[in-house]
């Protein structure tokens, strides 16, 4: 599902402004942008992956301090980088260090985001937290559309069901009629062919054995049990409040696996045709899960 959060946070002196903006993705992909250290990105990924299961996720945090920054010197850092540069110095045979460069040295010079980052990161960490709210609020608002969407559309897929469902009760008896008349005008064309070699190969008992079978597989009770149960429980979970959107996947699978076989086992073309727009709506039902968390 698609969505965009912002939060705001100021704390002390530092200010900060997080955009969490996301788009529809099987899985969790989480991108983060700004200046953050191994520890707070860590905290950030923490809170979104407990807010969000699947989507593109992209986390951009700006910083901003309230206050004209100050600097200072670590003399201890400055007398240890400039003693180890003259000493390169000489081992090279050059000139010793300058000012400029013992202050360019990391740790010499000390500014305001240095000595407050404990003081930032709560900063960030605050305007996630912000942003998170308003993030899964809008998801919130589109998931319940598509609930409505999906409510309605497995309801079609019900009402196909119920359509397959008086045509199948009789369709053993149809096949075993059908080929019982098939099977007297093979029987009849032997008797009055007597000089044909195929004469006297038809074993009646063998042949009322295999029309039985055959009869038999052309049963869809069992298809028509697991349909239902796969739609009901596409439904529950559509209206239930936990994240389903992997598990409707396996769900429309399985639908689509269930009107497969049906139309493939039955011959019946109201069966035929309602399959045929069973599969129509499984694929918009497919499209839409798609985007559910």
């Amino acid at each position: 599902m698609t969505g965009f959060g912002r939060g705001t946070a100021e704390q002390g002196r530092t200010r900060a402004t997080v955009d969490i903006r996301a788009v529809n993705h099987r899985y969790l992909d989480l991108k983060l942008r700004g200046p953050l250290s191994p520890t707070i990105e860590e905290t950030i990924s923490t809170r979104v992956r407990g807010a969000i299961e699947r989507g593109s996720v992209t986390v951009t945090v700006h910083l901003a301090s309230t206050s004209a920054s100050s600097t200072r010197i670590d003399t201890a850092a400055a007398k240890a980088a400039h003693n180890s540069l003259s000493e390169l110095a000489r081992t090279l045979g050059i000139e010793g260090p300058t000012l400029a460069l013992v202050l360019a040295q990391p740790g010499v010079v000390i500014t305001a985001d240095d000595a407050e980052s404990n003081e930032s990161d709560a900063t960030v960490i605050a305007a996630v937290d912000a942003a998170l709210v308003q993030l899964v609020t809008m998801r919130e608002a589109e998931g319940k559309a598509l609930a409505t969407e999906l409510t309605a559309r497995l309801g079609e897929l019900q009402q196909l069901r119920q359509q397959i469902d008086k045509f199948a009760h009789d369709i053993p008896d149809r096949t075993r009629k059908k080929l019982q008349e098939r099977l007297k005008r093979l029987l009849a064309d032997e008797v009055t062919d007597k000089s044909s070699d195929a004469a006297g190969w038809l074993d009646p008992t063998r042949l009322a054995q295999e029309v039985a079978l055959i009869a038999e597989r052309a049963d869809i009770t069992e298809e028509l049990v697991r349909l239902d149960s796969h739609v009901a429980q596409a439904r529950s979970l559509v209206s239930g409040p936990a994240a389903a959107g992997r598990r409707l996947e396996f769900l429309v699978q399985e639908i689509g696996r269930e009107l497969n076989t049906i139309g493939s086992k039955s011959a019946v073309t109201e069966i035929s045709t309602a399959i045929v727009e069973g599969k129509a709506v499984l694929e918009k039902v497919r499209e839409q899960v798609q985007n559910v968390e």
